[in-house]
């Protein structure tokens, strides 16, 4: 299955935007997915996964990217119904999942080295690739070129966190 490296101009630009909170010792991942006038057009949560002892010594430095990335990412792509052009993710270790699915990722970061392959610019948001992804890269440059320039990449996050903790709010009174 191959990422799509451009779309066609009549379809609407969807963007997916995809994190995870730690809460309790557990992850909760949020996946909001929005038009091109920032509304929502779709949103998942998951219930608060935690490792156990057994899972945090045989995972060693890969629990991270693998609760995120694989169980808690992949969960959410797979269960959209909707495949936006991008999805950017304020969390380093959801980047993992682009080696579980096909999907075009880049993690906001405070500043990009554009020289290097695995960074690019977008507007005002400096943005990383997923290591041995820096072919997405190109593909990443062309979805971006298609977002009005006044995108703020940063906001949508913020609504995400602030619905997975009522969310949250609403699992504890029940």
């Amino acid at each position: 299955m191959q990422i799509p490296h451009s779309k066609r101009a009549s379809e609407p630009l969807l963007i997916g935007f995809l994190t995870a909170l730690e809460a309790d010792g557990a992850v909760l991942g949020g996946y909001l997915v929005l038009n091109p006038a920032a509304r929502p057009v779709e949103f998942h949560c998951t219930a608060p996964l935690r490792a156990n002892r057994a899972q945090e010594i045989l995972y060693g430095p890969t629990l991270r990217p693998y609760l995120y990335g694989e169980q808690v990412g992949h969960t959410l792509l797979t269960k959209s119904k909707l495949r936006p052009a991008l999805v950017l993710t304020d969390s380093e270790p959801m980047l993992s999942v682009r080696g579980a699915c096909e999907v075009l990722i880049a993690c906001l970061v405070d500043v990009a080295d554009t020289a290097d392959a695995h960074h690019a610019q977008l507007g005002a948001a400096a943005v990383a690739l997923p290591r041995g992804h820096a072919d997405d890269r190109d593909a990443l440059l062309e979805q971006w070129s298609r977002l009005d320039r006044d995108f703020d990449v940063r906001e949508p996050f913020a609504r995400i966190h602030e619905a997975i903790n009522e969310a949250q709010k609403s699992r504890k009174a029940a």
